[in-house]
């Protein structure tokens, strides 16, 4: 009965081996899943470890990776070499690590080389934007570059001329006449003061046209630029101050002189390199005048009305070019990049009034009273080496404080200390010795190179 069976059984069976070798071979991962019951069964809890062992070997098996950190190959055409990594707890559980700065913070060796790195950058800009101040020998930071500070200086002139427009006066006006020539007195004396030989132009008198569009105010500019003491302490009339140590007399100068010169630094003078020096007068019932960096002055009437004399004219206009000298406005705008990196800091700690207010009185305004002090210092050198009488500055400075209003509370809550103060240290400091000692040679004929 068999016989008939046998044929067709065997026939059968070649068939099944003959499709089993030309048909596509199930992958591991097929199998396990066939095998195990993957949709139904993988999650459990009772999933055994020889089965886990089983499930991901095939899928790790080209992994070098140590201490449970197993890299898993991805082979898409779009992610070419990204790896992910995961980990497993106690509990075995996988857990993939983040992905990008976070991961790679978690390093401590990649955040020492940040550190490291970072703290380099900042020391190199740092040391490498160190200057020396003239005459004072102070070195102070400026990352504001010299062709840049000229080029913010004329853009500054062009626009303050064209907010005055109407009001500058002309060339051959008297009170032009007489700002320029002791302008000029004011510019020889700190070319001979440099002991160097400086490319710059002879001052000029601005023209007023400049075709600039009306972009501020006069009053807007007078503010932003002027410099004049604001009203600062009507909110603390009744406070009393005991801040003794303020930093208003001559030590620190002869201090800073001192360790300059045993140093041997040499003062920077090369942002007064090329200048084209330009003055203007504005008819403007103001008393004030300011330089700005590049070289142009600017003076208002209301500041001749009240000072009549050459030499009162000229010791302002000798104070104002002492800022350009240590570029003042220059190392201020570097400074105040610094504070405002450090009020954005301490806002996430203390409300943001107590921040503002403490930075600018412990911080903003005693530096600028100190620059000022240090262009006090530096002017009554030039007034003395264009031959006016030093002995003159103190008396301006009292003057200046009658005209604007003195009180006790400005030496602290003011950008500019108090004209009694300032005369007070001018006639006392050692400097008012060295300018008469200037003054003395001048008036004899022989004039003194290189005093800064």
């Amino acid at each position: 009965m068999g016989w008939y069976r046998r044929p067709s059984r065997f026939i059968f069976d070649a068939f099944r081996s003959y499709t089993s070798k030309n048909t596509v071979p199930r992958t591991p991962i097929q199998e396990s899943i066939s095998r195990t019951g993957f949709y139904t069964h993988s999650f459990k809890p009772s999933f055994n470890k020889s089965r886990i062992s089983e499930f991901s070997q095939p899928i790790f098996r080209n992994s070098g990776s140590q201490n449970g950190v197993k890299p898993i190959e991805c082979n898409s055409p779009f992610l070419h070499g990204a790896k992910r990594f995961y980990y497993v707890d106690r509990y075995r559980v996988h857990h993939f690590k983040p992905r990008g700065f976070k991961r790679w913070f978690q390093n401590p060796r990649n955040v020492l080389i940040a550190f490291l790195v970072g703290s380099g950058v900042v020391i190199t800009i740092y040391f490498g934007n160190l200057e020396t101040v003239p005459y004072t020998k102070r070195t102070h930071f400026v990352l504001l570059s010299k062709n840049l500070e000229k080029e913010l200086g004329e853009t500054q002139f062009k626009q303050i001329k064209a907010s005055f427009k109407g009001k500058i006066l002309p060339p051959l006006h008297p009170e032009s006449i007489r700002v320029q020539a002791i302008a000029h007195h004011i510019i020889e004396a700190l070319q001979r003061g440099l002991r160097k030989e400086m490319v710059w132009s002879d001052i000029r008198y601005s023209p007023e046209s400049v075709g600039l569009p009306h972009e501020t105010s006069s009053r807007e500019t007078l503010m932003g630029l002027s410099g004049t003491i604001a009203d600062e302490d009507k909110w603390l009339k009744e406070e009393k101050w005991q801040k003794e140590d303020e930093i208003l007399d001559d030590l620190w100068v002869q201090k800073s002189r001192k360790e300059g010169q045993e140093k041997g630094v040499k003062s920077e003078s090369g942002h007064l390199e090329g200048l084209k020096w330009e003055v203007v007068v504005v008819n403007e019932p103001v008393v004030n005048a300011f330089c700005i960096p590049g070289g142009k002055i600017v003076v208002f009437t209301g500041l001749l009305n009240h000072f009549r004399s050459d030499s009162e004219i000229a010791t302002i206009i000798a104070h104002e070019v002492a800022h350009a000298v240590a570029r003042h406005s220059a190392e201020q705008i570097s400074k105040n990049l610094w504070l405002t990196i450090l009020q954005f800091i301490l806002y996430q700690f203390v409300m943001p009034d107590i921040v503002n207010t403490m930075s600018n009185l412990f911080l903003r305004l005693p530096f600028s009273r100190r620059m000022e002090m240090e262009a006090d210092y530096i002017g009554l050198l030039l007034l003395a080496s264009a031959g006016y009488d030093p002995r003159v500055a103190p008396q301006v400075y009292e003057k200046l404080g009658r005209i604007t209003g003195d009180s006790a509370l400005r030496d602290y809550l003011s950008t500019h200390p108090s004209g009694k103060k300032r005369a007070q240290l001018l006639a006392q400091a050692k400097v008012m010795e060295e300018a008469l000692d200037i003054y003395r040679e001048v008036q004899s004929g022989r004039g003194i190179e290189g005093f800064l």
